[in-house]
């Protein structure tokens, strides 16, 4: 794996709060880069408490392409997403 993607997933874990965390990401990524990120993981919570993706998309005005490729990797991915919502408790 190359240097600096481990030297990314390393600065995660060296945030010990909430708060570190979102001022790291504020720094590293553009409102809207963080914007998308928590779009996915809110509608990957939506699609495991089993909404649609016609009632996520009037819910969260979150386009149908981006639904359709957080579920492809709830069903195909590496579960990153399951892992995440299984530890935060709201799978």
């Amino acid at each position: 794996m190359d240097d600096k993607y481990l030297m990314l997933y390393e600065a995660f874990l060296t945030c010990e709060s909430q708060d570190e965390i979102r001022v790291f990401l504020e720094d590293v990524c553009t409102y809207k880069e963080i914007e998308a990120m928590a779009d996915r993981l809110w509608v990957a919570r939506l699609l495991s408490a089993g909404y649609t993706y016609e009632h996520i998309e009037k819910m969260t005005s979150i386009s149908s392409a981006t639904i359709s490729r957080v579920n492809r990797c709830l069903i195909k991915g590496n579960g990153g997403y399951r892992n995440v919502l299984e530890k935060s408790g709201t799978k």
